[in-house]
């Protein structure tokens, strides 16, 4: 059986006197894409942000990488986006070469940029500024981003987010893709129909927990 690339057990997370999260526990195997749903504040990005070692928490968390260890997040929006001085070839090509940018794209960087974009049905993008694109635009820029090279594990925070139904259908193509190429995906979504569509198993998690037992409310 192979190994999960990610592994929780009885995650918890405190913050002031409120457990955020209270003892999750799964696991993501190559090749999945589990769901984490459930109500606004019940702490699926806060989950997220535990696996990207942001927070700090109890419980185990474990990656399993046995490839290229890269680990990819896609949040539900680029802060600072909209004063970004720089077209989306730029963006890309900041994470694919050690030639600075402001001296320009290397010709090896280029079909590499051009590969992700496609991936993501943004083929022809390369020259667009990314503060003139559309939140959708740039959301999918973010995923083309996380994806090339494939990942072995992807994060997702609500990533339909400000994506009208043609860029949600290339968003899905994209992720099964990436299933597909033997990624593990934890995929934050309020969207019932595309974690049926998408997701192999789900974990659902409650409202926030108020003050901890024994302990006065704020």
């Amino acid at each position: 059986m192979t190994a999960p690339v990610l592994e929780l057990r009885d995650v918890s997370v405190v913050r002031g006197r409120a457990r955020v999260l209270e003892r999750v526990s799964l696991a993501v195997a190559p090749g999945n894409v589990h769901a984490l749903v459930g109500p606004n504040g019940a702490g699926k990005s806060t989950l997220l942000q535990v696996v990207l070692g942001l927070l700090d928490h109890e419980g185990d968390v474990r990656l399993n990488f046995c490839g290229n260890g890269r680990l990819a997040y896609v949040p539900q929006r680029f802060a600072g986006e909209e004063r970004l001085p720089l077209t989306v070839a730029e963006l890309l090509a900041l994470e694919r070469q050690r030639w600075p940018v402001c001296l320009g794209i290397r010709a090896s960087t280029r079909p590499r940029i051009a590969a992700a974009l496609e991936k993501v049905g943004l083929a022809g993008f390369e020259n667009r500024r990314v503060d003139a694109l559309s939140g959708g635009e740039r959301q999918r820029v973010l995923l083309a981003n996380a994806l090339e090279p494939s990942p072995e594990l992807l994060l997702l925070d609500e990533p339909s987010t400000g994506l009208d139904a043609n860029a949600s259908v290339q968003l899905e193509s994209a992720v099964r893709d990436a299933r597909a190429s033997g990624t593990a995906v934890l995929m934050v979504s309020h969207d019932a129909e595309s974690v049926a569509r998408l997701a192999d198993s789900v974990t659902r998690l409650g409202p926030a927990v108020s003050p901890r037992a024994g302990e006065g409310a704020a």
